[in-house]
């Protein structure tokens, strides 16, 4: 084998010749492997990751779909989106030269173009040169011939090779992350792709959901030998996946990036990996880890946490879930109010002793003493529908589902089903496109109808309502206008001359220059984080003493500034135009935050709570559709109360229409119309399982959500028909 540098050859007398080789290499083509060890399998290793994507498993192109959005458009008509002329007429310039040189209609729709001159404006002229003059904003003329770029190398290039963030930014729109080319998304360099074991290479393995992982570990067909070898591995991986199947993410592959996991995802996967430590003795502190779980999910959470108590460790849990507290061995409630309303132990004890505190909140919720009712009547909607056809997107199976408009929709389903592919991937992105011209590109559908009884697409979500602490709930609102021209009005402005901008702390005049605003100054720390002191001359007032000499009432702008809502509301009480504004933001139960509460600094379900105030206040005439995804996150019981009577406001007021995707039962049982999807999570689902009322819903004998919902209408009714007989004793 020496001499013939590992192959040899046996030649079987009347038959074929055997060709062996002692390489792992393929003899015929030559293709070979090196020693097989793990760091050829990770794709954060050299070793192992794809050498044309660097183990990411996509590539970011072109979108062409974004770039150009309606090929019904011709060029005359804007049809290429990255060459609007905002600023520069540099790009529209240049495509005319080129069209008139190459002999392109700039007036015929971009579909009825010969392919020939598409092809020309999208990739180029393949350095065929044209002559183009152009005459900048300071009158200097440039003449050159030059080859035609094309758009989409003109996007890459322009992302590609640009230093300022914004052209990056801008440029990021038009593109998409596609799979890669040479691993096919699966991240890993073919060597270790040609690994596979039952004809299942380690990329597919990766792609499985965390249930179909457990199957194909469980049915795995190994020899004795193998079977020896792989034992403790099989049991160590088995028991891992069924962490994670117990704590609800059975529908989540594995591959799934980190960055797309909600918050209670995320702090599920910690969870599975403390309970595969099998530690004892241990605190653990959970911070609502029911977040985006369905009632069997939670089921399952639940008992998994107790668990890890009965192994010997200590948990401490921050919720509001109902079933989550009657499961603790001892309930601390705090309150009685948020804010500065609260800080104080309202209970303490077990579920049953906080249940029968008169001073408890929570305990009057779990006891039945308050309760979230149901509504006497459902509404039937306006008489229009909206309706989305063939939604493919992610793991839906070809979904077609109707959401009557003026009606409250909720939109249900376990973890994982399929809710926020179809609202958020293809309806949210579809409407924003055909009513904001925003650029999302929806998931795959076949098409949308009834898009033209509606003007105004809102998604209340709870990402932040600014970025800095200039943004408050004041300025969101549009209340801090009105505060301000109230300032201006007054006489001694008047005579000052002072108009509405001098109360402003974002520019210049009013404000205090040695802070610029901020009522703060930033002090770098080399080494370590940055550290905010008070500025030493507005002492984080943010206005200069000019500008809070004037004073209404007695107040300045400061001290109105550090006023809560409610403070407000009662001193603006006889200011209509102010306290409407106000009160909206009560309504939504954020009476204890202050006016000029830096944006940073409120939690996303207080965020949520601030657009929904802002937009209770506009005029609206119902064709508006309001998206919210699980709005309840983080409320107590009694704010859920609170969020329900203003969603169903948006209704009854205005006629307008909310789609909210919920897993709490007090929600979806005020619906007036529900969409559940399932049976499962993740390729067992993306299925519409039961649509109708409530109660029509609770009836169907497969979805998950009828079988949690039904026990509650009933309690709940039950609870109304007391309590209306209680009122007429």
């Amino acid at each position: 084998m020496r001499l013939a540098d590992g192959y040899a050859v046996v030649d079987v007398i009347g038959d074929k010749e055997l060709l062996f080789s002692e390489h792992y290499a393929c003899p015929y083509c030559g293709f070979s492997v090196g020693e097989l060890e793990p760091r050829m399998f990770s794709f954060n290793s050299p070793f192992g990751a794809c050498p044309t994507c660097d183990g990411l498993g996509t590539k970011l192109e072109v979108d062409i779909d974004t770039v150009i959005p309606d090929m019904s458009l011709s060029l005359n008509d804007g049809a290429i989106i990255p060459w609007k002329p905002i600023s520069s007429q540099y790009y529209p310039k240049m495509l005319a030269a080129a069209c008139k040189e190459f002999a392109i209609d700039m007036d015929t729709p971009l579909e009825d173009l010969p392919k020939e001159q598409l092809d020309i404006i999208l990739n180029g002229s393949n350095g065929k040169e044209f002559y183009f003059e152009y005459k900048n904003d300071f009158g200097m003329t440039r003449e050159t011939n030059i080859p035609f770029e094309g758009i989409i190398p003109n996007v890459e290039r322009r992302y590609r090779e640009t230093s300022s963030d914004f052209t990056r930014e801008q440029m990021a729109q038009y593109m998409t992350d596609l799979p890669c080319p040479s691993c096919k998304g699966y991240r890993l360099k073919e060597e270790a792709l040609a690994v596979k074991i039952n004809k299942t290479h380690l990329g597919d393995v990766s792609n499985f959901s965390i249930i179909e992982a457990l199957n194909f570990f469980d049915e795995v067909t190994l020899s004795e030998k193998e079977t020896q070898i792989a034992k403790p591995i099989l049991k160590e991986v088995k028991q891992r996946l069924g962490f994670l199947k117990n704590v609800g993410l059975d529908y989540l592959t594995l591959s799934r990036a980190a960055g797309t996991l909600s918050g209670g995802e995320a702090q599920r996967i910690r969870l599975a990996t403390q309970i595969g430590s099998r530690l004892t003795g241990v605190l653990y502190i959970l911070d609502e880890p029911s977040i985006g779980l369905h009632q069997r999910d939670n089921d399952r959470l639940i008992h998994t946490l107790k668990s890890m108590r009965d192994i010997g460790n200590t948990l401490i849990v921050v919720e509001h879930d109902e079933d989550t507290m009657l499961a603790a061995d001892y309930l601390i409630d705090i309150g009685p109010g948020a804010g500065e309303h609260g800080g104080e132990v309202v209970a303490a004890g077990t579920p049953e002793e906080v249940r029968n505190n008169k001073n408890s909140i929570t305990g009057a919720y779990l006891s039945g003493k308050k309760f979230i009712p149901i509504p006497s009547e459902r509404r039937k909607g306006s008489g229009n529908k909206l309706e989305v056809i063939g939604a493919k997107a992610n793991n839906l199976k070809n979904v077609s589902a109707t959401f009557p408009l003026g009606t409250f929709t909720c939109v249900t389903g376990v973890s994982g089903s399929g809710k926020s592919s179809l609202v958020n991937e293809v309806l949210r992105k579809a409407l924003s496109r055909h009513l904001n011209r925003a650029h999302a590109k929806p998931g795959e559908h076949k098409e949308i109808k009834g898009m033209e009884n509606l003007e105004k697409i809102i998604d209340i979500d709870q990402s932040p309502i600014g970025r800095t602490p200039r943004s408050n709930p004041a300025t969101y609102t549009g209340v801090f206008d009105d505060i301000r021209d109230l300032f201006a009005s007054t006489n001694e402005a008047k005579i000052r001359g002072y108009k509405k901008g001098r109360f402003s702390f974002n520019v210049k005049g009013g404000r205090c220059e040695a802070c610029k605003g901020d009522g703060i100054i930033k002090i770098e720390m080399h080494f370590l984080p940055d550290v905010y002191v008070p500025c030493e001359i507005c002492h984080g007032k943010r206005y200069n003493s000019e500008t809070l000499d004037i004073r209404f009432k007695g107040k300045n702008i400061a001290e109105v500034l550090n006023m809560t809502v409610e403070e407000g509301l009662d001193f603006f009480k006889n200011l209509p135009r102010i306290s409407r504004k106000l009160q909206t933001i009560v309504d939504v139960g954020l009476g204890y935050i202050r006016l000029g509460q830096p944006a940073t600094t409120l939690s996303g379900g207080e965020a949520q709570r601030v657009k929904l105030a802002s937009e209770l206040h506009k005029r609206s005439n119902g064709k508006s559709f309001y998206i919210l995804d699980e709005p309840t996150t983080g409320l107590h019981a009694d704010d859920i109360a609170r969020l329900l009577k203003v969603l169903q406001r948006l209704v009854d007021e205005n006629g307008d229409t909310v789609l909210v995707i919920e897993h709490n039962l007090d929600v979806i049982k005020q619906a007036d119309h529900v969409i559940d999807l399932g049976p499962e999570g993740g390729d067992g689902g993306g299925q519409i399982i039961a649509k109708g009322t409530p109660e029509q819903v609770a009836k169907v004998a497969k979805s998950y959500t009828g079988k949690y919902l039904k026990p509650i209408l009933t309690r709940d009714k039950a609870r109304m028909k007391e309590k209306i007989a209680s009122k007429a004793d």
